[in-house]
């Protein structure tokens, strides 16, 4: 039986999200899923929502700035994919924004058939006994391929082997130990954000190409994204990442 390029890359996918140092970036780990989903996957972009420590849902990363604000829209309204996920602890499959998942969903499906996107699907970010977050998966043109049952597969796997990372070092069925490690998460998030506006108004670039430049310069200089964030937000940007 021969490998095709893009199971080699399935496969190298889990094993990056799974072996990461004992003190890893936690929001780094997410952002890489958010990455290898939409590189390996039918999809325009890709979000995931996480479980604060009182056990509200919260938005964590995404691939670009369109999915950050829908997956902040689904917590605003409280409905949408992720939070059926994470409540249900089971896979949503693409659902069309124009069929059934516009009642299901009536005013996120607005606001997200706004944004250009027309289909959506999401998968659990669950631990053995636990389920802590939800990867979102977001489809653009109706021409556009959704997600196949195979493809849900392979996101369940990314998602699984993220969830084997946070749980490094620990029990899997540890809520205490999960939990902590996703507030770390919500915690670095709101620094990256800042971040992201420092730079975006100091180079007049996007807010999407800010964060690309951040990530670009933390792995180039082997830094955690969050320490990277917090020196740029206080204003204390590196002079490479100073030039447009």
């Amino acid at each position: 039986m021969s490998t095709t390029e893009r199971e080699v890359r399935i496969a190298e996918a889990v094993r990056d999200l799974v072996y990461r140092s004992a003190d890893f970036d936690p929001l780094e780990l997410l952002h890489d899923l958010t990455d290898l989903a939409t590189a390996l996957l039918p999809v325009a972009g890709a979000g995931v929502t996480i479980l604060d420590d009182l056990g509200r849902v919260e938005y964590a990363t995404a691939s670009d700035e369109r999915c950050r604000r829908l997956e902040e829209v689904q917590i605003e309204l409280d409905e949408g994919p992720c939070l059926d996920a994470i409540r249900d602890g089971t896979v949503m499959p693409p659902a069309s924004l124009s069929g059934p998942a516009a009642m299901r969903w009536p005013r996120f499906a607005r606001r997200a058939r706004r944004a250009g996107i027309t289909a959506v699907a999401a998968v659990p970010l669950r631990t053995p006994g636990f389920t802590a977050g939800a990867l979102n998966l977001m489809s653009g043109q109706d021409a556009e391929p959704v997600p196949t049952p195979d493809d849900l597969r392979i996101a369940q796997a990314l998602a699984d082997a993220t969830a084997a990372c946070f749980g490094h070092q620990h029990d899997l069925n540890s809520q205490a130990v999960l939990i902590e490690q996703l507030s770390t998460a919500l915690d670095s998030r709101l620094v990256i954000e800042q971040a992201k506006g420092v730079l975006s108004e100091r180079l007049r670039v996007s807010l999407d190409d800010a964060f690309e430049r951040l990530r670009a310069h933390a792995r180039a200089r082997q830094r955690k994204l969050t320490d990277l964030a917090a020196d740029v937000a206080r204003g204390e940007v590196p002079a490479e990442l100073s030039r447009p």
